[in-house]
């Protein structure tokens, strides 16, 4: 009965790996493909207002961010009164917002120029005069779809 029983216990085979670098590349394209980088330093103060009436963008590539607030306390440099960011860059004239805009549009593509949208982010504690003055270079150059980020909550918060 025991004639096809051989005596020795075999070990198990080792393990193949020529397959863990495809692995591990594989992993990295995913994550390389599926993390989104942040897009901009903030430079100045930015606390936003509270609003009951609230909607999310639905296409977050076609907006242009627009801030304005105090410059933040890395940045005294710049003074205490509220001025505009755009992207990475703190402005001194309200006029670079024309060619700000044409620059964003310029590398947009054609048939998306016309669902462009700017999104002001802007410090509860601005001045609405400096917003005024943004909001009229923006007509200058005919980018009329403005919106107001504000945080999702009780508008009588913003009351002081």
């Amino acid at each position: 009965m025991s004639k096809f029983n051989k005596g020795g216990k075999k070990e198990l085979p080792a393990i193949s790996t020529a397959s863990l670098p495809d692995i591990v590349f594989m992993l990295l394209f995913f994550f390389m493909v599926a993390t989104v980088m942040r897009q901009n330093t903030l430079l100045i103060e930015n606390k936003l207002p509270y609003a009951d009436q609230v909607e999310k963008l639905e296409n977050r590539n076609l907006t242009m961010y627009i801030y304005a607030g105090k410059p933040a306390a890395g940045y005294k440099k710049f003074g205490n009164e509220a001025r505009v960011q755009l992207n990475d860059k703190l402005i001194s004239d309200v006029r670079e917002v024309q060619a700000f805009v044409q620059q964003t549009r310029a590398n947009t593509p054609q048939t998306e120029v016309g669902r462009l949208l700017t999104a002001l982010k802007v410090d509860v504690n601005t001045n609405m005069g400096l917003i005024g003055d943004v909001k009229n270079e923006l007509r200058e150059v005919n980018q009329l779809k403005i919106n107001y980020a504000t945080l999702n909550g009780d508008a009588t918060k913003n009351i002081k």
